[in-house]
């Protein structure tokens, strides 16, 4: 697999993610009679989920569109950006070419009804499983919330993590903020040492994880680099 199919893969798996979460916020505001006796929205806080859920849902809906477009449109796609590479050097053109197909490769989840069904079911079974891992933190905090509640803090620490930085840097942290603040009460300091451990928990359990599954392939940090290496010359 290049370089270009995994970053096909991490496109496909975000277009997941943010529909579910899209969805499950949905539900959230849709029940919101059924919770409203012990646990109350600001106007604010309520507006904001919305207008965050409308653009996370514009979002998704223009990624997929794009997404739909190369796949089953490849060929004209690979024609039009072969056209537009033609002033640029011929193995750079070559190299930007071969991505392209890759990427488009890596879209796989179009080809079958049941294939998409079956990663639908996942990406809410993870999302879900994500939820709860929040609300063992918040109740360890000694700041319980029931678990329906946690769903909108989730949403928005989705939206921070969907921002292109390293390790979530920022955005994760941002999000998390706003949410702990504006949904639940919690003062800023309180909301700023919560997020700081559970995204150092996030990426401590990621990379431990990681490690584990090299070490059961038999394989090491070094080897896997010259594996890249190799692969990508």
């Amino acid at each position: 697999m290049g370089p270009g199919f995994c970053l096909g893969t991490v496109v496909v798996e975000r277009i997941f993610d943010i529909f579910v979460m899209c969805a499950l916020l949905g539900i959230f505001l849709m029940a919101k009679p059924l919770y409203a006796s012990a646990f109350s929205l600001s106007p604010e806080a309520l507006d904001r989920l919305v207008l965050w859920g409308r653009i996370g849902v514009l979002f998704a809906l223009a990624i997929l569109a794009a997404c739909l477009c190369l796949y089953f449109f490849k060929d004209a796609a690979m024609r039009v950006l072969a056209a537009l590479l033609k002033p640029f050097p011929r193995g750079f053109a070559a190299r930007a070419l071969e991505l392209a197909r890759e990427f488009i490769d890596g879209l796989t989840f179009f080809r079958t009804v049941g294939d998409f069904l079956l990663y639908t079911a996942l990406s809410f079974v993870v999302w879900l499983g994500i939820v709860f891992y929040y609300w063992l933190l918040f109740f360890a905090y000694r700041q319980p919330q029931s678990f329906f509640v946690l769903i909108p803090y989730v949403f928005l620490t989705m939206v921070g993590a969907s921002i292109p930085t390293p390790g979530m840097i920022g955005g994760f942290d941002f999000f998390s903020q706003l949410g702990m603040m504006s949904l639940y009460g919690l003062n800023r300091d309180l909301a700023t040492g919560m997020t700081l451990v559970m995204h150092a928990v996030q990426i401590g359990v990621t990379c431990l994880i990681g490690y584990a599954i090299l070490w059961k392939e038999g394989l090491s940090l070094i080897q896997l680099k010259r594996m890249g290496d190799t692969e990508n010359p």
